[in-house]
């Protein structure tokens, strides 16, 4: 897989979207190339190198697609956070605030024991409400976040200021929003 290429490479940098003056980072781009897919995979799993936890936890959506593959390359269980109802059994809530009004993830009651450290996974840091969210619900289970990590980070939005106290990793960091 050497292909000289790095990450920024792979992510595609739309203008003006879903507004002027925004400029979206695709991670499609990424996951649609197989090289650039083993090298953000490779490169967050490195990330957690001396690191010990027992489960992963990632937000939907596109924490399952990074979260899973790093949970099976270092034998660990994958903790899914979803939106509210997607989950079947008895489960804990966070509400969070968006850029215009508010949402709320759930875990299972269950996914979580107390003691268990763990690692938060998702593709992207912006603002940092959902991953607080998250961080917030493992904690109320018991469970101990260790590290926290990202493919990018758009850090204008200042979502590692609202993550304080929290040790975390991106692998691209643009310094806009």
């Amino acid at each position: 897989m050497k292909t000289g290429k790095k990450m920024e490479e792979y992510v595609r940098s739309i203008p003006d979207f879903p507004e002027k003056g925004i400029v979206f980072r695709d991670v499609t781009s990424v996951l649609q190339d197989p090289d650039g897919l083993a090298l953000a995979i490779d490169s967050m799993k490195k990330m957690l190198e001396g690191i010990e936890f027992d489960v992963i936890v990632g937000t939907e959506s596109r924490g399952f697609i990074f979260g899973v593959p790093i949970a099976y390359a270092m034998h660990k269980g994958f903790v899914p956070v979803r939106k509210k109802g997607k989950l079947p059994l008895e489960v804990i809530s966070k509400e969070y605030d968006l850029e215009y009004g508010s949402s709320v993830v759930e875990m299972h009651k269950d996914s979580i024991k107390p003691g268990q450290k763990v690692v938060v996974v998702d593709d992207l840091i912006a603002t940092g409400g959902t991953i607080e969210a998250s961080i917030q619900m493992v904690e109320e289970l018991g469970g101990e976040v260790v590290k926290v990590i990202f493919l990018m980070e758009l850090a204008g939005l200042k979502g590692r200021e609202r993550l304080k106290g929290y040790d975390i990793d991106s692998v691209i960091i643009y310094e806009g929003n």
